[in-house]
């Protein structure tokens, strides 16, 4: 009896090698296509924040040593992306995807030149033509996952001499 059960037994040790290679393939794909996916939302959630945390320093008025309004709330958005922004933008230069725009609350027109940063404006800082390439393409032709990020709102009066200089 002990002879057929060593013939079966070094037979079955084979097929579960095979069995195995066939299941944790399929398994790994899943894992990194979860991975990539939760990855992938992070990075626009983390560029989300950002604009929105632009935004926020954008309707105090307030604005870094040496630099103008529109500089420092590009600054700001930039230091919050966690340095993914350079990596999403086509040019690498994170800087050029961002855009910074005034409008007037009972129009809604654009307002530019100076002053459009006045109180009471709405002031939208968003970031554009953000990409991000799959990690593991299970296909090989996947384009990129392409999205924008956008925040505004009411700009808040200065108490001092008026709106910075942009």
């Amino acid at each position: 009896m002990r002879g057929p059960k060593r013939a079966n037994s070094s037979r079955r040790k084979g097929s579960l090698l095979v069995e195995g290679t066939l299941a944790i393939l399929p398994l790994m794909a899943l894992l990194f296509a979860v991975l990539d996916l939760s990855i992938a939302v992070f990075v626009k959630n983390t560029a989300q924040f950002a604009v929105c945390q632009g935004v926020r320093y954008a309707i105090t008025s307030r604005t870094l040593a040496g630099k103008g309004h529109d500089a420092s709330i590009k600054a700001v958005v930039q230091g919050y992306t966690l340095g993914f922004l350079d990596y999403l933008s086509p040019d690498h230069i994170g800087n050029n995807r961002i855009a910074i725009a005034y409008y007037d609350p009972v129009t809604l027109l654009a307002v530019t030149g100076v002053g459009s940063n006045a109180g009471g404006n709405i002031v939208v800082v968003s970031a554009s033509g953000l990409s991000w390439a799959w990690m593991v393409p299970l296909l090989r032709n996947v384009a990129p996952l392409e999205f924008s990020v956008a925040s505004a709102d009411i700009m808040e009066a200065t108490p001092i001499a008026g709106a910075p200089a942009r």
